[in-house]
């Protein structure tokens, strides 16, 4: 006979208490910021809030547009009616303006 030991495999002691830590932390990872973050939420704004915000954009882009300009033909004469021409001092910013609010409608209508 020889002398060796037989190999008894070792065996760890669980404790019931880290089990059901263990378990109930496996079942709560469902409802983790990243796990509802993947579920299809729906969305805050309807297709008429979007129309409205594009809307708003289109105008106050426009009124950007209708601001540009306004160089000099020649560098040196002044013309006061193309830089303060009714088109750039009243018409692009109230153009702005309704841009403007009709963002502001389109976030709180519901």
């Amino acid at each position: 006979m020889s002398n060796r030991k037989k190999a008894v495999p070792q065996t760890t002691r669980t404790n019931p208490a880290a089990t059901a830590k263990a378990t109930s932390t496996t079942k709560t990872t469902a409802s983790t910021p990243v796990a509802r973050a993947k579920e299809k939420a729906p969305l805050i704004f309807k297709r008429d809030n979007f129309l409205l915000m594009f809307l708003g954009i289109g105008l106050i882009a426009l009124g950007m547009f209708l601001m540009s300009g306004g160089q000099m033909p020649d560098p040196n004469t002044w013309d006061p009616n193309i830089i303060y021409s009714t088109q750039r001092t009243v018409i692009a910013p109230v153009v702005i303006l309704a841009g403007l609010v009709v963002e502001i409608f389109a976030i709180f209508k519901s």
